[in-house]
């Protein structure tokens, strides 16, 4: 998959599939449980490259990016990698040579707190477009501290798709490096999810009723309006 950007050097294979769901499962996880680590730019990248199953780039692309940026990953992080890159094809001494961790670290990042900013076009684009594009559970939006938008979202299905399917929306929105986080059951988190999920405000909801008649209490905020916070926890789905 032709792409430019900084890990574009990673890549040292043409896009096949092949590495079967696990694969893809193992690597949108691990992605997941990297988010807040490996930068954005090199996230966003590799996350697109997931989505358009670019396997062969990303049997070398993953476990190079960590290597460049010397990050450590723990036992469960390394056994995804190890799976996605076996499904793949690619080498276990790539693998073997990521560096440890004992555990992941905690957040690093700080957050705007929730319900002050008002709902942009962004945010309008992903109530109208996420849940037409997979089994969506919920779509939270978070403000890092320094004004860059992080997206969360509870799906089942095919999670890495929908991960590229919210990215490409972002970028059409003028998001150059997309921070989205679309989490399954069983998906692996981080103290970086729970700080975000914290600062998260509900975008859209399965089952949430929008109706003016809708109780006071079950009614999504007015879009036009600062977002009132809501109990931040992401809805299991699947």
């Amino acid at each position: 998959m032709a792409s430019t950007g900084p890990d574009t050097a990673d890549a040292t294979g043409t896009a096949v599939a092949g590495g079967g769901p696990a694969g893809a499962r193992a690597c949108h996880d691990l992605l997941v449980a990297l988010a807040g680590r490996v930068p954005d730019r090199a996230l966003w990248r590799l996350r697109d490259w997931l989505a358009a199953g670019a396997d062969a780039a990303l049997r070398t692309a993953v476990p190079r990016t960590l290597l460049r940026h010397r990050i450590g990953v723990t036992d469960t992080e390394r056994e995804l990698l190890r799976e996605a890159v076996t499904a793949w094809r690619g080498s276990a001494r790539l693998v073997d040579a990521v560096l440890h961790a004992d555990t992941a670290p905690e957040a690093g990042t700080a957050f705007a707190e929730p319900g002050a900013a008002p709902w942009d076009t962004a945010d309008l684009v992903l109530r109208a477009v996420v849940p037409a594009a997979g089994d969506v559970g919920e779509v939270r939006r978070a403000w890092r501290a320094g004004g860059s938008r992080v997206v969360l979202v509870s799906a089942a299905g095919d999670l890495a798709a929908l991960t590229g399917i919210v990215q490409r929306a972002l970028r059409a929105q003028g998001d150059a490096a997309p921070r989205v986080e679309v989490i399954g059951a069983g998906t692996l988190t981080t103290g970086y999810h729970r700080a975000a999920l914290a600062a998260s405000d509900v975008l859209w909801r399965a089952g949430a009723p929008a109706t003016a008649g809708a109780p006071d209490h079950a009614r999504l905020p007015d879009p036009r309006r600062g977002v009132p916070s809501s109990p931040p926890e992401l809805v299991r789905h699947g």
